[in-house]
């Protein structure tokens, strides 16, 4: 057993048997173990330990058969660590509820009784992961990756019923598996990092490093350095080397948010890493070989931007194998709620509040609103509306709501942050949308518009 892999252990089941005997199975091959019979403890014995592996068990006395207590216990893990790795504890009669609660976020289950070889392979293996996961996470924060504001459980959480979101998830599940180039189109706010990242989780990358670079955010004299990286010295502010995303992403996901940003000088270069496989770092002439998995995503009209010159059409063909757009929030219907009911789940954890869901009035306002701002805009409303409810059900008067802006002139307001607000509104609807056209429009550039589009 010297092989297998040191670890802490975390494991939770109610009956007082199960917890002395594998206490007393794994205490001489793990790093350190802790037991106990109350799920309540999860969230104290997860402070103290902060294990690599938690065995969970599917029923407890509440509920003692159906296994639903077992997968609330599992989802709550998965809330406060989106990357824990959870093996079950089973019955096998309980092998479809694992299954069940596997597609949610668990690594495995193990079926009373148990062999020991069986459950020891698993348990390494899952120790193994989780230390995987580990370093892909600390590769991440010492490249900066940025993170998403919807970032939520592995898989991450994907809501949706309407027959656009079907279509979408559809596509995501039929092409996760490849290897295939993906760009996600859609209107800011729609959750393309998250369809990025459920890609990623569903793909055989899904342990790998998932490395993201929002272009948009990113001052054009630094896009190579960013991408590709460079070597001491290769210009002033070089005091050490540094690895570029393309690099830091090699083995696992890159995922390059509004590449409709990228100037056409960096879209040459990028399409010729991606073609060759390789790149050079800024100031070295030593070429790296780079296995990614390229994911791009835009909110721009990318169709109109190759055949105004402003993208390469051969770029385009490189990056979109599969294009999928998603559909505008004020297009998905009933969606709209079921969004809204998960973030006020989110949410009234987050804050300790109690909440007894959203009443009729709340719901019937919530859709007839227009959603500028999309999923962002109803995640922010749900969390505003949490923290200043007294409690109780969400009602319409707990949603403040911006209605959109008139399109005709105004002029009963001087405010400097409406005007600009209108200005920049005004820009945007006659471009189309095309962020370029619109920061001409403005006279500023385009940066400087991502950036205040970005704070509305």
């Amino acid at each position: 057993m010297k092989d297998n892999p040191q670890g802490k252990i975390l494991v939770i089941d109610d009956n007082e048997d199960i917890l002395f005997a594998l206490n007393l199975l794994l205490k001489p091959l793990v790093e350190e173990i802790c037991v106990t019979a109350n799920p309540e403890q999860i969230d104290f014995f997860y402070d103290q330990l902060h294990p690599d592996v938690v065995l969970l068990d599917m029923n407890f006395h509440r509920d003692a058969i159906s296994g639903d207590e077992g997968y609330e216990w599992l989802l709550h893990i998965l809330q406060r660590d989106p990357q824990a790795v959870v093996i079950l504890i089973t019955a096998y009669s309980d092998t479809d509820k694992a299954v069940r609660a596997i597609k949610s976020g668990a690594t495995d289950f193990i079926s009373k009784p148990w062999e020991n070889s069986r459950l020891l392979a698993t348990l390494f293996a899952g120790i193994k992961l989780s230390r995987e996961r580990h370093r892909a996470r600390e590769l991440a924060e010492r490249m900066e990756v940025a993170a998403s504001p919807f970032a939520g459980a592995v898989p991450p959480t994907i809501i949706g019923e309407s027959p656009a979101m079907k279509r979408v998830l559809q596509t995501v599940k039929q092409v996760a598996a490849t290897d295939a180039n993906v760009l996600i189109l859609g209107e800011n706010g729609t959750g393309k990092d998250v369809i990025a990242r459920q890609l990623c989780a569903l793909s055989g990358r899904a342990t790998k490093p998932f490395v993201s670079i929002d272009l948009g955010a990113v001052p054009e004299q630094l896009f190579e350095s960013e991408l590709f990286g460079y070597e001491k010295g290769a210009f002033t502010d070089a005091r050490k080397a540094k690895a570029g995303r393309m690099e830091a992403a090699s083995g696992g996901t890159l995922f390059l948010d509004e590449i409709g940003n990228l100037p056409l000088s960096l879209q040459t270069k990028l399409l010729a890493a991606l073609e060759r496989r390789e790149i050079s770092r800024l100031g070295s002439t030593q070429v790296t070989p780079i296995d990614i998995r390229l994911i791009a995503a835009t909110n721009a009209d990318i169709h109109s931007e190759v055949e105004e010159g402003r993208f390469r059409q051969d770029l385009l063909y490189r990056i979109n194998t599969i294009e999928i757009t998603i559909p505008p929030l004020r297009d998905r219907g009933e969606d709209i709620v079921l969004l809204a009911e998960h973030f006020l789940r989110v949410y009234a954890r987050k804050y300790n509040k109690v909440s007894n869901g959203i009443n009729r009035d709340a719901r019937q306002k919530l859709l007839r609103h227009t959603w500028p701002g999309n999923v962002r805009e109803l995640m922010h409303a749900v969390e505003r509306a949490v923290l200043l409810s007294k409690g109780g059900g969400l009602c319409a008067a707990d949603f403040t709501l911006k209605e959109p802006a008139s399109r005709g002139p105004r002029h009963d307001t001087l405010n400097l942050e409406r005007l600009e607000q209108e200005a920049i509104e005004r820009a945007m609807r006659i471009a189309g949308g095309n962020i370029s056209q619109a920061a001409d429009l403005l006279g500023i550039t385009r940066f400087a518009l991502y950036r205040k589009l970005k704070q509305q």
